[in-house]
């Protein structure tokens, strides 16, 4: 596993994070086939990100944590649409 500049673990070399494998194999319940293939990375590599993603509890949750709080504060910051002018 990588390091992307956020700290969020990934595959070296990618920009897939292990999070967002999670989430897809887990939440989302695609088959960890079906995300290989979405996300052109390796069945293998999809299974290393889930076992890191349990290796990890900790960590993963700080990960979201971080997301969460950066996608609330995005989301007060965007322009509402019947603000922006046409």
């Amino acid at each position: 596993m990588g390091r992307r500049d956020g700290g969020c673990p990934t595959h070296r070399g990618r920009r897939i994070s292990v999070l967002q494998v999670a989430d897809m194999v887990l939440d989302a319940a695609y088959s960890p086939e079906h995300v290989a293939d979405q996300l052109d990375i390796s069945l293998a590599e999809v299974h290393t990100a889930l076992a890191y993603y349990y290796e990890h509890p900790e960590e993963m949750e700080a990960t979201r944590e971080r997301h969460d709080r950066l996608e609330a504060t995005l989301a007060e910051r965007a322009v509402a649409p019947e603000h922006v002018e046409q």
